[in-house]
């Protein structure tokens, strides 16, 4: 018989044995198709254990699915990095699906940090008179009555005071950069 007329008949020997739970067609097939199962499955995912997971998931699905395999739609090798692949890649899909909502979490948390020192620089440079006038009605709970009893000003005057600091404040959430703002020194 030709040369070529060898890996097929080959192959659909070792699926036979598979398929008849011989343990010892699994260990031919894994000695001989395990450096390209896990050089695949290395090459999808850029990490050494999970290739090592997806390698044995692969040799796993060959144990129990034996049936699986077609002869006639190739040879047991290409089937093999087939399976490889596609298992490779949906380990792939999961793990950026796990990692998504990390990312989109560490994003979030940036942004709130970002407006939360925009805030304090924005506080840290208004002028004085604002600042105090901030400070007694939101830290100290004062209404603008009593802000402008304390400041010794008008009423309306403690009122311009705190719509104006409020004015400076709501420009933290803008993606700009404050005037003069040299970030962390």
């Amino acid at each position: 018989m030709a040369r070529t007329d060898v890996p097929p008949r080959w192959d659909r020997k070792m699926q036979q044995r598979l398929a008849r739970g011989e343990a010892a067609a699994l260990g031919e097939l894994y000695d001989r198709f395990a450096s390209l199962v896990h050089s695949l499955a290395h090459r999808v995912l850029g990490d050494e254990q999970a290739a090592d997971g997806v390698t044995r998931e692969v040799f796993t699905h060959v144990w129990e699915h034996p049936e699986s395999y077609d002869a006639r739609q190739g040879p047991l090798r290409s089937w093999l990095a087939a399976v490889t692949h596609r298992l490779a890649v949906q380990r792939l899909r999961d793990r950026e699906e796990r990692e998504q909502p990390r990312r989109e979490e560490l994003e979030s948390t940036v942004r709130r940090a970002s407006v939360a020192a925009r805030a304090d620089y924005i506080v840290n440079s208004m002028p004085a008179p604002l600042r105090a006038a901030l400070d007694l009605a939101y830290f100290q709970r004062r209404d603008y009555r009593q802000t402008a009893a304390d400041l010794g000003v008008t009423e309306d005057e403690a009122r311009r005071r705190l719509r104006l600091g409020l004015q400076l404040l709501s420009t933290a959430h803008d993606t700009g950069t404050p005037p003069g703002y040299r970030g962390a020194v």
